[in-house]
């Protein structure tokens, strides 16, 4: 990387730290360390909530998941727009109603302490384990740009983040975010626009997205229904609906974001914009790595996008095996690249046949390259043991690092960076808030003063950050980051959404029914998880109508409900 871009890549995270800091130095209260004071306009909400969830995971790992598998990962967006109108029609103006913290506050009040403790414990667990993943991400681009072990960089990363957090709390996420997104949203456009500059001279747009068509990359919608199919139209419609709810309606890291609004119409108005444009925000990015697919037709791509790794194979005793994949290599990609060539002159010449011809010459050429790729994965799994083998997390990585301009390298990276800090540091405040709010006050020390609990919040970002950090040393087992994050979540999400629908809508249902429903729910997702080949997706749907069906079954099997009713506070 050249200077220029170092200086990019410095200047712009320097700003970020220094007026997020800077901006929110006097905070002694936990309204404004937790929720920003409650003062928040709908746009700050709307880029709050939109940057928590566009991690630097989405920056790294969602290209390469195009990559390898085209634009269906999208679909798993499709049940987002219609949460979003739920939860303004109904959680928003509850939570607002009874001025709480956490979300989990709400349980006690309608139930018991149990139920609100299981809830906040599940998505401690969940959410601690999922920053690990956020802070990897990022730690892979220092290590990849210094040289240096993965588990050096992801220490600096995670202690950087909690700094930036413990000093600032949430305030500092939300007056940055705006900067923050705005220098993702650059660098991505701008990496698009220069990607396609790359293709050949001659090789216009339409005839890229006709042979990333080809080439099975175009494959946004599908239709079957097939519930070990992680990504298609039911999948995403009925389990993202089901996990979006719950994400954005229970999770802490989500509802301190909505939370902040100065009022529910402004809450309302940043969620529904976020329902708006996630959708086309995530095709752009997923676009883009379908374009570094394309463009990787004309351009002989590496073998293995992990460099770290291909310098161990090179240097090791399974040299020999990974020049022979290297080769094998090469000559694939010139026969993927010369079948290419004939159907694009096929297709300008108007010869139907001809390009019938050349598309499958293009797949078969696609399989053989695959099928090399795998044979160096395999030799990966062999050196390195704690690895998979997949390279997805570093192909946007590798392709910005040699193929961009400088300048815009820097700010890519910048981008990628920006996300990481937003996300995290958005993660850590909830997981610090709720740790305090719904354990150490209600649990240990319910007689504290503001300031006590704001230090214990500072405290309690320090030892998350610590959680995180140590189970990021075993992400690289996990494959690409973007589906480990959202299996991870979908594994506690609906189980949280299924306690907070009895809440809502059960009143019969009192806290002893619900805490064993859930309990029972959860235990049955793991085992689906572990014994099944259902998509993750789906768990979000089973554990949250399980609890819902078992919570009114205990309930009426018990006798007469004892159910609290919780009026809004004034």
């Amino acid at each position: 990387m050249k200077t220029a871009d170092w200086l990019i890549l410095a200047a712009t995270l320097t700003f970020i730290v220094v007026y997020g800091t800077w901006r929110t130095r006097r905070q002694r209260d936990m309204n404004s360390f937790v929720l920003a004071g409650r003062s928040l306009p709908w746009w700050m909400v709307a880029l709050s909530v939109m940057a928590t969830q566009a991690s630097a995971i989405t920056f790294l790992s969602v290209p390469g998941q195009a990559f390898a598998d085209g634009l269906r990962f999208v679909q798993f967006y499709f049940g987002l727009p219609l949460a979003m109108v739920v939860l303004c029609i109904t959680v928003v103006p509850i939570y607002h109603r009874l001025k709480v913290l956490t979300a989990y506050e709400y349980l006690e009040r309608r139930f018991d302490a149990k139920t609100r403790a299981l809830a906040a414990g599940l998505f401690l667990v969940q959410r601690g384990l999922a920053t690990g993943l956020t802070i990897y991400a990022p730690a892979v681009v220092l290590s990849v740009l210094l040289d240096w072990p993965v588990s050096v960089t992801t220490a600096g990363v995670g202690l950087l983040v909690v700094v930036y957090t413990a000093t600032g709390g949430s305030k500092a996420v939300s007056v940055t975010q705006l900067q923050q997104m705005l220098v993702i949203l650059a660098g991505m456009g701008l990496a698009l626009v220069a990607i396609l500059r790359l293709l050949p001279a001659g090789v216009s747009f339409s005839e890229a997205v006709a042979v990333a068509g080809v080439s099975g990359k175009l494959n946004a919608v599908d239709f079957s229904f097939d519930l070990s199919n992680r990504y298609n139209f039911w999948s995403g419609l009925i389990g993202g609906f089901f996990l979006a709810l719950s994400y954005f309606g229970t999770d802490q890291s989500q509802v301190g974001r909505h939370l902040s609004g100065r009022s529910v119409t402004e809450s309302r108005l940043g969620l529904l914009f976020n329902g708006l444009a996630k959708v086309p925000m995530q095709f752009l990015i997923l676009f883009v790595g379908v374009m570094v697919f394309v463009v990787f037709l004309f351009v002989a791509p590496p073998v293995h996008f992990n460099p770290v790794e291909t310098r161990r194979l090179a240097s090791g005793p399974l040299s020999a095996e990974y020049a022979r994949g290297e080769a094998d290599h090469r000559a694939a990609v010139d026969e993927r690249r010369e079948a290419v060539g004939r159907f694009l002159a096929a297709r300008r010449s108007n010869e139907p046949s001809a390009v019938q011809v050349a598309r499958e010459e293009i797949r078969a050429a696609g399989g053989r390259y695959d099928a090399v790729r795998e044979r160096v994965a395999a030799l990966v799994r062999k050196s390195n043991p704690l690895s998979d083998g997949r390279d997805t997390n570093y192909v946007f990585l590798r392709f910005v690092l040699e193929h961009l301009p400088t300048g815009l390298v820097g700010l890519i990276l910048a981008a990628v960076f920006s996300a990481a800090m937003s996300s995290a540091s958005a993660e850590l405040t909830a997981l610090a808030s709720t740790t305090v709010v719904d354990g150490y006050k209600r649990f240990v020390c319910p007689d504290g003063s503001d300031a006590h609990y704001v230090a214990m919040s500072r405290w309690a970002t320090v030892l998350w950050g610590l959680v995180a950090v140590a189970f990021a040393q075993f992400a690289s087992r996990l494959g690409t980051l973007v589906e480990a994050v959202n299996v991870l979540g979908s594994l506690f999400y609906g189980t949280i959404l299924g306690i907070f629908l009895v809440a809502f809508y059960a009143k019969r249902v009192a806290g002893t029914a619900v805490f064993a429903a859930a309990v029972a729910s959860e235990a049955a997702v793991l085992l689906l998880f572990a014994f099944t080949r259902i998509s993750f997706l789906w768990f979000n749907v089973v554990g949250c109508l399980l609890v819902v069906a078992l919570s009114m079954a205990l309930q009426a099997w018990k006798g007469e409900a004892a159910g609290r009713s919780v009026e809004p506070a004034a």
